[in-house]
């Protein structure tokens, strides 16, 4: 049986995602933590608590609508305020919301984290940048997110997500990189083939 806190994150996290296509990303992040994770020993309520529930700040209605304060807006921070206070209101398990709080806090590419739920969800939501899901991702951000009013400002970022795979820690992330990787590679190929410097 489902614990009632987990249905009441799903629930939450559904009402808030916005906008609304926010939402898919953290059931498809689970699912990959959790293939990840095969044969490793986590903590699979840290993990799912913390995959649902560490992109809290970037979603409107959390986030700053002023252009300048959300250039400013610390997301990472936003989100480790407020995710105490919610689980406890669902019941997660007190002891377990530090553990919690530690994923969401090292998720962040550049962070090296050691306990095995931060480290998959850290090598999880790297993957789900990169390949058909990331260029859908990144995308649908053009002209909707302050900072990508053309295509040619989300090129840079584009650009960026081929370093990523080196950031990734355990082995089987690498191996689940590399054709999402190819096919970013890819994308950027024919990209500059068809736009010609013209985006």
């Amino acid at each position: 049986m489902t614990p009632d806190w987990r249905q009441a994150i799903a629930d939450y996290i559904r009402e808030q995602a916005r906008p609304a296509d926010k939402y898919s990303h953290q059931p498809r992040l689970y699912a990959l933590a959790c293939r990840l994770g095969t044969g490793v020993n986590y903590d699979d309520e840290v993990l799912y608590a913390a995959c649902w529930l560490h992109d809290l700040g970037v979603f409107i209605g959390h986030r700053p609508e002023d252009p300048a304060q959300l250039a400013r807006w610390d997301n990472l921070a936003y989100a480790l305020d407020k995710v105490p206070g919610l689980l406890t209101g669902w019941g997660f398990p007190a002891a377990k919301i530090p553990a919690v709080l530690e994923a969401i806090a090292q998720h962040m590419p550049a962070s090296r984290p050691e306990v095995p739920a931060a480290v998959l969800l850290h090598d999880a939501d790297l993957l789900e940048q990169l390949g058909a899901v990331g260029l859908l991702r990144a995308i649908a951000k053009v002209g909707r997110d302050t900072r990508y009013a053309t295509f040619a400002d989300l090129l840079p970022v584009l650009t960026q997500a081929q370093t990523l795979p080196e950031q990734l820690i355990l082995p089987q992330a690498q191996a689940e990189a590399a054709p999402r990787l190819a096919l970013v590679t890819q994308f950027l190929r024919q990209l500059e083939d068809e736009a010609r410097g013209v985006l």
